[in-house]
C-alpha cells in the first residue's frame, strides 16, 4: 500500500506529468498512422520510357503526369494510385531495352508506357513479354509489331497499315495506275509496304518501284534516289518516312525541279501529322503536297489541356518553352497514362510481386529478371478500356487502337488545308457524314507547280524525247505495213492500214504524244524479236501487223485487238459440173427417209381401200405398183383415185401437206445452187489427212504459225514459207503435184486480203483456230496501253475505222470466196430438219392403220373363223394368217361402194335389153320365150342379191347364157354385162 502511495505521488509530480502527456500524444500518433496505412490507396508502379535529351522528351513527361493527376483528380476515392517512374533512352535502342530491365528487376513496375520510336519499342515488348509487363506505346506505329508476335505489347495509337487504305482511295479517285514508293529505310518506314501493295492493288494500281531512303543520308544519296524516279514514266510518289527526312527529301526533290507541274505527291501521316514541327522553308518545299493524318476533333478539353501544358512546361523547363510538338502525340500519350490509370483500378491489382525465375547461372540482367504475377490481369484490365478520351473514343482492338477517320490535307501557303476525309464506311468523301454522291469527291486540290487540270500521273517520254515507234520492212501484204524509199530525195515513206489506225488513235488522245516510225527490218526472222525490242528498251512501241500472243505478253503490254482474230486455210477450188447435181438439195438421210414414208403412206392408203374401192383391186402386180403410183403421184398432185374412206381422206390430207413442205424446200434449195456457183476444193481440206497425205503446206514469212503448225503434228521439212500474195497463189493453182503447195495457213486478215486480190479459183476452208488479233506493243505497265486500248474501241465503234478498212482492202464482202469463212460445210437439208413433218405423217398413217384393222377384225370376226374353219388349216398360225388374208382380198360387197356399183350395172343391162328386141328361141312372131333370156335374168337377180355369190358366178351364167344365144348382138350385150359386173 505504501508503494502505492509512492508512486501516485510520484506521477503526480508537475515534471513527471509533462512525460505522461508526451507518452499519451505518442500513443495516438501511432494509432493514427496505423489507421492511415490501412486506408491509404494501394502504390502501383508504372516506367515511363522518354529520350528526355530533347525538348520533345521533357513535354511527353509533363503531360503523362498531368494525365495521372487530372484521373485521380477525377476520381479521388480510387483504391489505387499510380507511381511513375521515368527513365530516359536518349533515342537508342541500347539504352531503351536496358531501361526496360531496370525498371523491372529494380523497381519492379508493373506496366511499362513507351519508348517513342518503333526500333526501341521492339526491343522492350520482347523483354516485356518474358516477364509479363504490359508495355503500352503511344508512338510505335510499325506493322512489324503486334500483338500476335508479342502478346504484352499494347499500340495505343494507329497502325501504320490503317492508313494505306486512305492512301490507295486517294490515287484510286484520280484513277492513277502506276506509283513509285519512297521510304524510310527503318523499321518505320519497311513496315508498310506489304499493306500498301495489297491496297493498291484494290484499285488497280501497281507499284513500278521502292525507293529506300536511310535516315542518316547525304543529299546526295536523296538525288540519286530522286534522280532514280524522275527517270520513270510514272509521276505518282508516295512517301511514307517521318518528318525529318521527308522535309529534307522534299526539299531536295524541289531543287531537282520534282515538285513541278505533272507531279504527284501524295504522304503518310509520318508528314501530315507533325506539320507543327515543320519550319515554313520545310512548308515552303512541300507546296502541293497531298497528306493524311488521323482526324482529332479539336475540343474544348483539347484546348484546354494544351494551354495548361504549355504553361506547366514554362514552369519546370524554362529552357524549352519555345519547344513545338505534335498535337496527336502529346494527346495520345495523355489518353494511355489515363487509361492505364483506369485499368489498375478496374483490376485492383496489387502491389508488385515477381517471381524469381529458376535457373542456373544467370548470363545477364535479362537472365535474371523475374515474372510478374500481376501482368496477365492488367494487360486484361488494359484491353477492355474504354473511355472518351481527349484524342476520341478510346477503344483497343486486338491490341491496338482504332481509328474512325483521317483527315486528307494539301499543302499550301503557309500550312496545311482540309480537303476532305477517309473513313472506313463511306471512303474518300468531303465531309465526315457525306449526303450526297458529290460528296464523295475531294475539294479542289493545288498540286505541285499549280497546273489548271489534274495531273496524269505519268509521262510518255521521262527525258522529253521523242517515243522511238518500230515498224517491220515486210516483203508482202504491205496493204499492213509498207515502208517505201524514195531514191531522189532519200525521204522513207512509211503507210499502210496499221500506220492509220495508229495515227488516228493518237491524234484523239486528251493530250499531245511525239513520236517517230522507226523501220526494222526483222521480217526474214519472227515477229518476236520485235516484242523483244521493247522489253530490252531499244524501242518505245511496236505498230504492225504484230500477233497478240501469250507467250508474247509476258515481255511486253498489247493493246486491244484492232483486227479480226483467228487464222485458219486457204486451198485452190474448182467448179462443179456433175450430171447428179439436183440429187444434191436434199441429204442422203432425207432422200431415203421421203422414200420410205412415201411406200408407207401409199400401203397404208391401199390397206384401207382395197375391199371397198374398185380402183385399188386388181392383179397383184397392177395393186403393188398401184401403191407407188398413187404415193409418189401426190408430188405433182395428179392422184386420180378416187378415195372411199374417211380415214385415207384424213391420211392423205396429212401426206399431201408434208409433200408440199418437202417439194417447196427442194425447189428452194436447188434454186440457190444453181444460182450461187459451186466451188470444190482441188484437195482434202481435213488437216488430218493433210498430214497424213505428207503435202507441202504453205505459211507467210515471219508468223508465229509455223510454230502452230509443228505443233499441231505438220512434218517441219514439209513448211514453206512465201512472202508475197502472188507466189501464194502461184504455189496453191501449181498444188501439190506440180511442186506446189496444198494449202497455205495465215491469219484471217491476211487471208481476206488474199481473197480480195484472187477472188476466184481459191476459197477459205476449214476449221477456224482462235488468236486475239493484230495489236500495237507498249512496254509492260505503260500508262499509254490503256489510253490506247480505249481509243482503238473508240475508233472501232465510229464510221472512221470502215473508211481507213475500205481504203487499203477494198470491199471484201463483194468476194464470194472472202466471205465464206467455212464453205466446205454442206448446205443440203438433212432430215433432222424435218424430222417433225415425218413424225407427224407416220404417227397419223400408223393410228389410221390401226384403226382399220380394229375395225376390219371386229365386223368381220364371224367371217374370219368361218374361213378358218372352211379352210381347215389347223392351229398352225401361218395358216390362220393366211386364211385372214384370203378373206381380207374379197370384196367387201356391204359397203356402200359395191351396193352402189351393182345397182347401176343391173340398171345399164335392163336398159340395153330394153332397146334390143328379145329372142325366146322362137320366131319373133311366134311370141314365144327363149330360154337364155329367163336364166340370164335370174342370173343377174342372183347377182345383184348381196348374199349370193360373188361376179365369178355371174361370170359362168353369162357364158353359158350366150353359148345358148343365137344372134351376135345377145352375145355382145352378155359379155359387156359380165365384164362391168366383174
Amino acid at each position: 500500500m505504501q508503494r502505492a502511495r509512492e508512486m501516485a505521488k510520484h506521477l503526480l509530480h508537475p515534471r513527471s506529468s509533462f512525460f505522461l502527456v508526451v507518452l499519451l500524444a505518442a500513443l495516438i500518433s501511432y494509432q493514427v498512422q496505423v489507421s492511415t496505412a490501412q486506408n491509404a490507396p494501394s502504390q502501383v508502379r508504372v516506367g515511363v520510357i522518354l529520350d528526355l535529351t530533347s525538348p520533345v522528351g521533357h513535354r511527353r513527361r509533363t503531360g503523362i503526369r498531368m494525365a495521372v493527376e487530372d484521373y485521380y483528380a477525377a476520381h479521388p476515392s480510387s483504391a489505387t494510385r499510380v507511381q511513375l517512374h521515368f527513365r530516359d533512352s536518349a533515342g537508342d535502342v541500347l539504352r531503351a531495352a536496358s531501361a526496360a530491365v531496370d525498371l523491372i528487376k529494380n523497381a519492379q513496375v508493373q506496366a511499362i508506357i513507351g519508348p517513342p520510336t518503333s526500333a526501341e519499342a521492339e526491343f522492350v515488348s520482347r523483354i516485356g513479354d518474358r516477364a509479363h509487363v504490359p508495355v503500352l506505346s503511344y508512338s510505335a506505329t510499325s506493322p512489324e509489331l503486334s500483338a500476335a508476335q508479342t502478346p504484352f505489347f499494347v499500340r495505343t495509337t494507329a497502325n501504320d497499315s490503317f492508313q494505306t487504305a486512305p492512301v490507295a482511295a486517294v490515287l484510286g479517285a484520280f484513277n492513277w495506275r502506276a506509283a513509285a514508293v519512297l521510304y524510310e529505310d527503318s523499321p518505320y518506314g519497311a513496315g508498310i509496304l506489304p499493306a500498301l501493295a495489297d491496297a493498291l492493288q484494290g484499285v488497280s494500281t501497281k507499284i513500278m518501284d521502292r525507293a529506300s531512303v536511310p535516315s542518316d543520308a547525304d543529299d546526295a544519296r536523296i538525288d540519286a534516289v530522286l534522280y532514280r524516279l524522275m527517270a520513270m514514266p510514272t509521276r505518282v510518289f508516295v512517301v511514307h518516312m517521318l518528318y525529318p527526312l521527308a522535309a529534307r527529301v522534299f526539299r531536295r526533290a524541289k531543287k531537282a525541279g520534282m515538285m513541278s507541274e505533272e507531279y504527284v505527291w501524295v504522304a503518310t501521316d509520318g508528314v501530315g501529322g507533325f506539320m507543327d514541327r515543320l519550319s515554313p522553308e520545310d512548308v515552303d518545299a512541300m507546296q502541293g503536297v497531298v497528306s493524311l493524318q488521323p482526324y482529332v476533333e479539336v475540343t474544348d478539353d483539347v484546348k484546354n489541356f494544351s494551354a495548361r501544358l504549355r504553361e506547366r512546361s514554362r514552369l519546370e523547363n524554362p529552357s524549352d518553352a519555345d519547344v513545338v510538338d505534335s498535337t496527336l502525340m502529346r494527346l495520345w500519350s495523355y489518353d494511355t497514362a489515363w487509361a492505364i490509370a483506369s485499368a489498375v483500378e478496374a483490376a485492383g491489382v496489387p502491389s508488385p510481386a515477381f517471381q524469381t525465375p529458376q535457373q542456373g547461372t544467370a548470363l545477364t540482367d535479362l537472365d535474371r529478371l523475374g515474372v510478374s504475377a500481376t501482368g496477365a490481369t492488367l494487360l486484361k484490365a488494359v484491353l477492355a478500356t474504354t473511355f472518351d478520351g481527349i484524342a476520341g473514343k478510346f477503344k483497343l482492338v486486338d491490341g491496338q487502337l482504332q481509328l474512325q477517320a483521317y483527315e486528307v490535307m494539301n499543302i499550301i501557303g503557309k500550312g496545311a488545308r482540309t480537303v476532305g476525309f477517309w473513313t472506313p464506311e463511306s471512303g474518300i468523301s468531303q465531309d465526315l457524314n457525306p449526303g450526297s454522291s458529290k460528296a464523295l469527291k475531294l475539294k479542289q486540290i493545288l498540286w505541285p507547280g499549280e497546273p489548271r487540270s489534274t495531273p496524269k500521273g505519268w509521262t510518255v517520254s521521262p527525258n522529253g524525247r521523242m517515243l522511238r515507234v518500230a515498224v517491220p520492212v515486210k516483203r508482202g501484204f504491205k496493204q499492213f505495213v509498207d515502208v517505201s524509199e524514195n531514191l531522189t530525195t532519200g525521204e522513207t515513206k512509211i503507210t499502210g492500214y496499221c500506220i492509220d489506225v495508229f495515227d488516228e488513235v493518237m491524234k484523239n488522245l486528251p493530250y499531245p504524244v511525239s513520236y517517230q516510225y522507226v523501220p526494222q527490218n526483222v521480217s526474214s526472222n519472227s515477229y518476236a524479236k520485235l516484242v523483244d525490242m521493247v522489253r530490252d528498251q531499244e524501242v518505245d512501241i511496236v505498230v504492225g501487223d504484230v500477233t497478240i500472243r501469250a507467250s508474247r505478253m509476258a515481255d511486253a503490254d498489247f493493246t486491244m485487238p484492232f483486227t479480226e482474230s483467228g487464222w485458219s486455210m486457204v486451198v485452190a477450188v474448182q467448179g462443179t459440173s456433175s450430171m447428179w447435181f439436183f440429187v444434191s438439195p436434199m441429204s442422203r438421210g432425207l432422200w431415203l427417209a421421203s422414200f420410205a414414208f412415201f411406200c408407207f403412206t401409199g400401203f397404208v392408203v391401199w390397206v384401207i381401200e382395197h375391199r371397198i374401192n374398185p380402183e385399188f383391186r386388181g392383179t397383184p402386180w397392177q395393186q403393188f405398183g398401184l401403191i407407188f403410183y398413187f404415193s409418189f403421184s401426190t408430188l405433182v398432185f395428179s392422184q386420180k383415185e378416187r378415195l372411199e374412206s374417211n380415214l385415207s381422206r384424213f391420211l392423205l390430207i396429212i401426206w399431201v401437206f408434208v409433200v408440199l413442205i418437202l417439194t417447196s424446200s427442194y425447189t428452194a434449195s436447188l434454186a440457190s445452187m444453181l444460182t450461187v456457183q459451186q466451188l470444190l476444193p482441188t484437195v482434202t481440206t481435213d488437216v488430218r489427212e493433210l498430214q497424213k497425205r505428207h503435202h507441202d503446206i504453205g505459211y507467210q514469212e515471219g508468223s508465229f504459225i509455223k510454230d502452230s503448225l509443228v505443233s499441231m503434228g505438220f512434218d517441219e521439212r514439209r513448211l514453206r514459207t512465201y512472202k508475197t500474195e502472188d507466189e501464194i497463189a502461184d504455189a496453191l493453182s501449181r498444188g501439190p503435184a506440180n511442186g506446189g503447195i496444198a494449202a497455205v495457213f495465215d491469219e484471217i486478215p491476211y487471208l481476206k486480203v488474199f481473197l480480195s486480190n484472187y477472188c476466184e479459183g481459191y476459197k477459205m476452208v476449214g476449221p477456224i483456230y482462235k488468236t486475239d488479233g493484230l495489236g500495237f506493243v507498249f512496254p509492260r505497265d505503260s500508262p499509254l496501253t490503256g489510253d490506247v486500248s480505249r481509243g482503238i474501241v473508240t475508233l472501232a465503234e465510229g464510221e472512221k475505222m470502215t473508211k481507213i478498212e475500205k481504203a487499203w482492202f477494198g470491199d471484201t464482202a463483194t468476194c464470194q470466196s472472202a466471205s465464206s469463212l467455212n464453205p466446205s460445210a454442206s448446205s443440203s437439208l438433212s432430215f433432222r430438219k424435218f424430222g417433225g413433218l415425218f413424225l407427224l405423217t407416220g404417227v397419223a398413217s400408223s393410228f389410221m392403220l390401226l384403226i382399220y384393222l380394229a375395225i376390219f377384225a371386229y365386223r368381220e370376226r364371224h367371217e374370219l373363223l368361218a374361213a378358218e374353219a372352211t379352210a381347215d388349216f389347223g392351229s398352225v398360225p401361218l395358216w390362220r394368217l393366211r386364211a385372214w388374208l384370203q378373206h381380207f382380198d374379197t370384196k367387201d360387197l356391204r359397203s356402200p361402194t359395191f351396193k352402189r356399183y351393182n345397182e347401176e350395172s343391173v340398171r345399164n343391162v335392163d336398159e340395153s335389153a330394153k332397146r334390143t328386141p328379145r329372142w325366146t328361141g322362137e320366131s319373133p312372131r311366134s311370141g314365144g320365150a327363149s330360154p337364155f333370156s329367163v336364166h340370164f335374168s335370174s342370173e343377174m337377180n342372183a347377182a345383184s342379191s348381196p348374199e349370193d355369190s360373188p361376179a365369178s358366178e355371174l361370170d359362168n351364167s353369162s357364158q353359158q347364157g350366150v353359148q345358148e344365144a343365137t344372134t351376135s348382138q345377145t352375145v355382145e350385150m352378155a359379155t359387156s354385162t359380165a365384164s362391168q359386173l366383174h
